[in-house]
């Protein structure tokens, strides 16, 4: 579902990605890990066509991003830091904004589906700048699930989130994993990610250090990598 092959991206003279290789598999949910500055959250940009690499090759469902970077969108879900969200429309308002970008024709009984899903529909009418920051969460998460993405990209989707709103994140990852599909999240939760994910993967200094199953991951080796707490920038 997604290849990554000697990725570099530089801000300047700083060096962020310094050739780095990184695959998840169709029906696989893959969690980045890694300290402040890793670059976790520029791979996650770069695969959703925000920002383009210097070299290397990226291929999602067979497709390059920085080539066909429409046909990329029409397949990936995304929730970055921001909400990416229009802050004087209402819920409703924006969702259907969306849905027609994505070319769904009458997207009202998906838009009422997904906010149920995510136990916002008491909020649609709301306008999205009123809404607190894990309520515009999980607005965004809605956005992203509503064209029915082959492939979900989140950055640290629990931010915000109580823990009510936090299990329906779960369920909703449990719910969206099927062979046909993917996610590749960053948390700065180690317990989230270990209980969502299949795999594993350690980000420092702009490469992966370790990619590995669920099942033979060392918490207490993993957590003693790094001088400060397991995190995603």
């Amino acid at each position: 579902m997604i290849e990554v092959k000697k990725l570099v991206k530089s801000y300047g003279p700083t060096g962020v990605l310094r050739g780095l290789n990184l695959s998840a598999r169709a029906g696989e949910c893959v969690v980045l890990l890694g300290p402040n500055g890793a670059a976790k959250t520029t791979l996650l940009r770069i695969l959703a066509t925000l920002t383009k690499p210097d070299s290397g090759s990226v291929s999602i469902h067979g497709v390059d991003p920085a080539k066909q970077g429409e046909l990329v969108r029409q397949s990936v879900g995304v929730v970055m830091h921001s909400p990416m969200l229009y802050g004087d429309l209402t819920v409703a308002e924006n969702l259907g904004f969306f849905a027609r970008m994505f070319g769904l024709m009458t997207p009202e009984s998906r838009i009422a589906e997904l906010l149920e899903r995510v136990e916002m529909d008491h909020r649609r009418d709301v306008r999205v700048r009123l809404l607190s920051h894990g309520q515009q969460k999980r607005v965004s998460l809605a956005r992203a699930l509503l064209h029915s993405p082959r492939t979900l990209l989140l950055d640290e989707p629990e931010s915000g989130l109580d823990q009510r709103a936090r299990s329906v994140l779960e369920a909703i990852i449990g719910e969206f994993r099927s062979p046909g599909r993917s996610v590749l999240m960053t948390t700065h939760h180690l317990d989230l990610g270990l209980q969502v994910a299949d795999s594993v993967a350690v980000l420092e200094r702009g490469r992966v250090t370790l990619h590995e199953p669920v099942s033979a991951v060392d918490v207490v080796r993993l957590q003693a990598r790094f001088s400060e707490p397991v995190g995603a920038v």
